[in-house]
């Protein structure tokens, strides 16, 4: 069995290695923890992350296979790691580790009585891995991969390296940095556009073209409905269609979609604790982007639903033949740039207390012209005012 696994990661490997660009999360992987999960949405790259850290080994040394493989649920994990650890192997990466019954479980004896045994385990069902490691408490570390930033997909196109600036740096010094990048990369500014089509997904590497990028993207979506948001128990198959009229209303909705949970949970036909309960899965799964107003007293209810990137709009309007707005595709880019980002009345977001209003080059100050300590996102390549920064560049953000 040991030598049929060994065969496909020699496959893989190869593979693996016509895909030179390594992301940052890289380092974190290939530290010394002795068990961490990789989660992140279909898609976002976890499989080439984790060949690529497996590649520094010897075949005898470290293993790598899929729970999805059909030959696992036969065979088992416990058993397939013990008899590479009986060969002398010493690190085991596990794939899609969720489409193997009671995983948990089987990982957490091989993290007991292993002690000197180095496991790297992935999902693509964030919600199942996020739900189930719990019981691997004390023991697991947990790291999400995102979907590929504006500056990931420009340095993986073109072979690159650009810079990165934390928030108040890139305040500060917009104008100098945005002329000079331009400058020296003159398809800056028109690749960003591509990217908010279809860049945000490693997979555009090797896709022929938009139409096929937003279908291969269209269907990991009816994955994660159909297989990855009814494996955690808590939804029955025939509640699925309730999540998929959510989505489409947002797609339908064009602006960025207000939330009125009353008039909502109605719409869908379940209770309002049912609906929030399917908003923080749609949040989990990495389809959507549940913002709350900025205020002093916390609140679960969220304000306004976004895409968790853009090219999910896009595919999604795609498929049903709608077209984007595309002030929703500039507000929901800027939410995608930022972990901790509050829904604002003024303007449109808040940041650590920054306002910023999004729009295009001929976007006004007139909605936050009382604000102090507030910015204009603008849709342009380079500008000239200490208060409007290109909208791309929140792309660089560290």
């Amino acid at each position: 069995m040991i030598e049929q696994l060994q065969e496909k990661q020699r496959k893989l490997l190869a593979m693996a290695k016509q895909a030179p660009y390594t992301r940052s999360e890289y380092s974190f992987v290939n530290s010394d923890e002795r068990l961490i999960a990789l989660i992140g949405a279909r898609g976002v790259g976890k499989t080439t992350l984790l060949l690529q850290y497996i590649a520094q080994y010897s075949i005898d040394e470290a293993l790598y296979f899929s729970a999805d493989d059909i030959s696992i649920a036969a065979f088992g994990i416990v058993e397939i790691v013990e008899e590479f650890y009986k060969l002398g192997g010493r690190i085991v990466v596990i794939d899609e580790v969720h489409m193997f019954k009671e995983w948990a479980a089987h990982v957490k004896n091989l993290y007991d009585f292993f002690p000197d045994l180095t496991l790297r385990i992935s999902g693509s069902s964030m919600v199942n891995i996020v739900m189930q490691s719990h019981d691997l408490s004390r023991r697991i570390v947990t790291k999400e991969l995102q979907s590929l930033r504006f500056k990931e997909y420009f340095e993986m196109k073109y072979t690159v390296v650009l810079p990165e600036f934390e928030l108040e740096e890139l305040l500060s010094n917009h104008n100098a940095l945005s002329f000079e990048l331009t400058q020296q990369y003159p398809h800056l500014y028109k690749s960003f556009k591509e990217y908010l089509k279809h860049g945000a997904y490693p997979f555009f590497m090797n896709t022929k073209n938009e139409e096929n990028f937003a279908n291969k993207l269209f269907n990991a979506i009816e994955k994660i409905i159909y297989e990855d948001i009814p494996a955690t128990n808590s939804v029955k198959f025939e509640n699925l269609t309730a999540f998929k009229r959510l989505i489409y209303a947002v797609v339908a909705a064009k602006v960025p979609y207000l939330v009125k949970i009353d008039a909502l949970a109605k719409e869908l036909s379940v209770s309002e604790p049912t609906l929030y309960v399917y908003l923080s899965l749609l949040d989990k799964t990495g389809i959507f982007r549940t913002l709350k107003k900025q205020s002093a007293k916390q609140s679960k209810k969220p304000e306004k639903l976004y895409f968790k990137n853009t090219n999910i709009l896009y595919a999604l309007a795609k498929d049903q033949g709608l077209d984007v707005d595309i002030g929703t595709v500039r507000e929901t880019f800027f939410a995608s740039c930022f972990k901790n980002i509050f829904y604002s009345e003024i303007g449109d977001f808040n940041v650590n207390g920054t306002v910023f209003e999004v729009g295009g080059k001929g976007k006004s100050f007139d909605q936050i012209k009382e604000t102090p300590k507030s910015y204009l996102a603008i849709d342009v390549d380079t500008t000239a005012h200490k208060h409007k920064v290109p909208l791309w560049m929140f792309g660089l953000l560290a």
